[in-house]
């Protein structure tokens, strides 16, 4: 190779049979272009352009026989992970649930027989099947056997009410449910508020011992709405079942409703090639190495466990799976099987380190948090108790995290508070992430990387959305012409290229004409040692517009707690004056989805309610 530096410059390339068009593509995965880059030497003696034309071909690349053909064209698909983990890792334990164990060989013979099984009762291909199940052995094989049978998976948040429900099995359409005997009550209410016209979807019953003491008779009630069990679906199915692949990678695999923190779900409908991408995307920036052990603490229904469902079997792992997060429980968990990989929001970053069983471990247990932005003061106290925190940033919308806190090792030399700051940063685009980029949202130019220029934060790359389901306009309106996905998430890049959440777009608050940021505040009220959780939300002010109003729970066994005055006071010491709260209400414990994100849109409700603030001089100065 030539050591010596040669600059480029653009040239026009021409494909036979390829118009432009054809090969302009925003995505990483087709990279041909109508220009591209070519080299010329810049010799140390002059060389006319003329005399240089003799070295540069006039012939162009010949594509006639350079096409797409079966050999290199087969669909993306994350599904052909588990027949390789079978093969490579048969014996090795794949799921452990209480007492029960099952290997790799046996969760792919099951996975086949559920397969086989759901395509003998008529579900095809584009049908949407549903599942309502913690996170169970059941709910972690549904996600490979539901769209081996060709068809669509459509995981339930189990935190909704059976209204919410109700509408989201309608929207779908949804074929067939998986009920976990749990939650048979809250399918039998969802399902009577079914118009009388409304044909209503086959159940199959999930039976779980351990849930024996959540069940209820409402399972009775609707015993004749079930076509069969679980377990005996898998009895009954062929274990040499070929699975059914998908025609195109484009094809959808899953179908997952936002977490509700808008109170407006949204149907997000992801494909294989998509989930494909991002799946091996997390175990690469994650560095999950093979047959590492993960404690399933984040809910599958969420983003399907931001896709680490299909990582587990990529890389051989155990998938430790439990009913409910316990903090003790976790402990006990993370110590007898020798977790090395567990996700949680914030919310449960919280609640280990608030735990009174807390130990410092004598391994690092790496943690995926994502979600909102985690306080560099809770970062802190996890990382004291032994575990490798990651934080990252992703939506509904690209299936996983696809921007990640990437850490340079010059900043281990760092004092603990400020490698805590930078860890709470998102950080910046992962591998196969085309683009990131925050950006002015009236003009839609790139935001200055001064940390301090607030834009929203937009995406580009192979893991985003098919789109919203029956939502054509939903679907237009967040991914643009211009090849960008507006996430709704506002946020500042830094000098060094680091992206920083600062709020969602709708929870920004404007007082006097001047934008706060509510995570900023949020972050100064976890400082405060009795501080359990925070979320501050604009409430109306007769003077200045919207001004900051905190919702806080305190820790337990506090033997002297806080008033509003002390909280408010400990905030002036640390902000502006336009972000202090001017109050301060006292919960027992905030508002939170299933997936720990504190639904701001309930306590906006709460804040509005209290009707505006008044001021005893109008003239009064911020």
């Amino acid at each position: 190779m030539c050591s010596t530096w040669f600059p480029w410059r653009p040239v026009k390339l021409t494909f036979k049979g390829l118009t432009d068009s054809a090969l302009m593509c925003n995505d990483y995965n087709s990279n041909f272009r109508p220009s591209t880059l070519v080299p010329t030497h810049e010799a140390k003696r002059s060389i006319s352009m003329k005399t240089s034309k003799r070295y540069i071909s006039s012939q162009s690349i010949s594509t006639e026989d350079l096409k797409p053909r079966p050999a290199n064209s087969s669909p993306l698909t994350p599904l052909g992970f588990l027949e390789r983990a079978a093969t490579i890792y048969g014996d090795s334990p794949s799921i452990i649930y209480g007492d029960t164990t099952y290997t790799w060989s046996d969760t792919h013979r099951r996975c086949l027989q559920l397969a086989s099984s759901l395509s003998s009762i008529g579900i095809q291909r584009g049908h949407v099947v549903s599942v309502i199940s913690p996170n169970t052995p059941p709910m972690y094989e549904l996600h490979f056997a539901v769209p081996m049978a060709g068809a669509i998976l459509n995981t339930i948040n189990t935190r909704l009410d059976a209204r919410t429900i109700s509408i989201l099995l309608s929207h779908s359409e949804s074929k067939l449910i998986f009920v976990d005997q749990a939650f048979c009550a809250l399918i039998h209410d969802a399902l009577a508020l079914f118009p009388p016209e409304t044909k209503r979807p086959m159940l199959v019953l999930i039976t779980d011992d351990a849930a024996a003491e959540e069940s209820s008779s409402s399972c009775i009630m609707i015993h004749d709405y079930f076509v069969d069990s679980y377990e005996e679906m898998i009895r009954k199915g062929d274990s040499d079942f070929r699975w059914i692949r998908p025609v195109s990678e484009w094809d959808p695999i899953v179908l997952n409703y936002t977490s509700g923190t808008t109170s407006s779900p949204k149907g997000v409908v992801q494909c294989h090639r998509g989930i494909f991408i991002i799946t091996l995307d997390v175990l690469l920036e994650w560095e999950v190495p093979k047959q590492s052990v993960y404690l399933w603490t984040l809910p599958m229904f969420h983003g399907n466990g931001w896709s680490l469902t299909w990582g587990m079997a990529a890389v051989g792992g155990t998938n430790i799976c439990i009913r409910k997060f316990d903090a003790a429980l976790i402990y006990t968990l993370i110590r007898r099987h020798h977790v090395t990989h567990l996700c949680g929001a914030p919310v449960v970053l919280n609640m280990l380190t608030n735990s009174p069983t807390n130990r410092p471990f004598d391994w690092p247990v790496k943690i995926l948090t994502c979600g909102a932005p985690p306080p560099s003061e809770v970062l802190l106290r996890t990382e004291s108790l032994g575990f490798d925190v990651t934080h990252g940033y992703g939506l509904t919308e690209t299936a996983g995290p696809v921007v990640f806190c990437s850490w340079k090792a010059e900043w281990n030399q760092l004092p603990t508070t400020e490698r805590a700051r930078l860890k709470s940063r998102q950080g910046v685009r992962t591998v196969a992430m085309t683009a990131v980029d925050v950006v002015d949202q009236k003009t839609g130019e790139s935001v200055k990387r001064d940390g301090v220029s607030i834009g929203e934060i937009v995406l580009r790359g192979g893991s985003i959305m098919l789109g919203y389901l029956k939502d054509r306009d939903a679907t237009t309106k967040s991914m643009t012409e211009e090849g960008w996905f507006f996430s709704g998430d506002v946020g500042v890049m830094h000098p060094d290229g680091y992206l920083e959440i600062k709020d969602r777009s709708k929870d920004v608050i404007i007082s006097g004409g001047e934008n706060l940021s509510s995570v900023e505040v949020e972050s100064v009220l976890y400082m405060n040692p009795s501080v359990n959780e925070a979320a501050v939300v604009a409430r109306p002010d007769e003077f200045w517009g919207e001004t900051p109003c905190a919702f806080v729970s305190l820790r337990e066994g506090l033997a002297q707690k806080p008033t509003e005055k002390e909280i408010i006071e400990h905030c002036r010491g640390k902000l502006p004056r336009f972000m202090v709260p001017k109050m301060v209400v006292f919960m027992t414990e905030l508002p939170k989805t299933s997936t720990g994100k504190i639904q701001k849109y309930m306590l906006r409700e709460m804040a509005l309610s209290m009707g505006q603030a008044k001021h005893p001089r109008s003239q009064e100065k911020k």
